[in-house]
């Protein structure tokens, strides 16, 4: 999935992603913590997974061919006036295969169709890692009391992961933080995309206002607004 398709689906409009950002601002008043907020259109490139699919496929066409050869070596010899070279049969075959490889593996391209071929053990992995990359690439780990959280979704794979740092880490339990990215990823599957962010960006907001509440100085270390993560890791 693309970046454009990405924002076709998401259907947010412009004020939609300042609502985003200004919920993030209001959480981050009322704590020192840091909340980044990203989505990607897809946690890889599965391009494995989808060749895998399509080779199965042409094997599959291929044995299903196999008991019919007399009758598709007969249309050729009608075609032939029953003349056919030798090596038209395999030919056909090999074509066959090919262009089967081909179709499924860019039909694959569909994420409908990417969710039910990727196993759901590497769709786990690839989010996570991504997550995690980005995690990094953000900042987030820079903060100064070590008070950032990153929400992070991936929507081929229609999963949220939500990784705090160290100082987080010390005092709020992870489970806390799977309950809201389980909550919001269900929210983002009806198609409540903006409720999803601002509720699950509400309610992670309250628990850093619990565990870390303002300073008189209270700087943004973070920017407040949704990223669109653009590019894709290949795996």
């Amino acid at each position: 999935m693309r970046y454009n398709s990405l924002i076709k689906k998401l259907h947010l409009s412009d004020a939609d992603f300042e609502d985003i950002k200004k919920t993030v601002a209001d959480a981050e008043a009322k704590s020192t913590g840091e909340i980044a907020v990203a989505i990607a259109p897809e946690s890889a490139h599965y391009s494995f997974w989808e060749l895998l699919a399509g080779n199965i496929a042409a094997a599959l066409v291929l044995i299903i061919m196999i008991p019919f050869a007399d009758k598709i070596r007969g249309l050729y010899r009608m075609l032939y006036w029953q003349n056919e070279p030798s090596w038209i049969l395999p030919l056909f075959y090999i074509i066959t295969c090919f262009a089967t490889v081909i179709i499924v593996f860019y039909l694959s391209n569909i994420p409908a169709l990417d969710r039910l071929i990727i196993p759901s053990s590497v769709k786990r992995s690839c989010v996570t890692h991504r997550a995690m990359r980005y995690f990094t690439e953000s900042g987030v780990y820079e903060t100064a009391e070590h008070s950032g959280i990153l929400i992070f979704v991936s929507y081929m794979e229609h999963q949220v992961r939500i990784v705090a740092d160290a100082g987080i880490s010390a005092k709020i339990s992870q489970d806390m933080w799977n309950l809201i990215a389980d909550e919001m990823a269900e929210n983002i599957g009806k198609g409540q995309v903006k409720a999803a962010f601002t509720t699950a960006i509400e309610k992670c907001g309250e628990l850093l206002a619990d565990n870390f509440p303002p300073h008189e100085e209270n700087p943004n270390e973070l920017p407040d607004g949704l990223v669109i993560v653009e590019d894709e890791e290949w795996f």
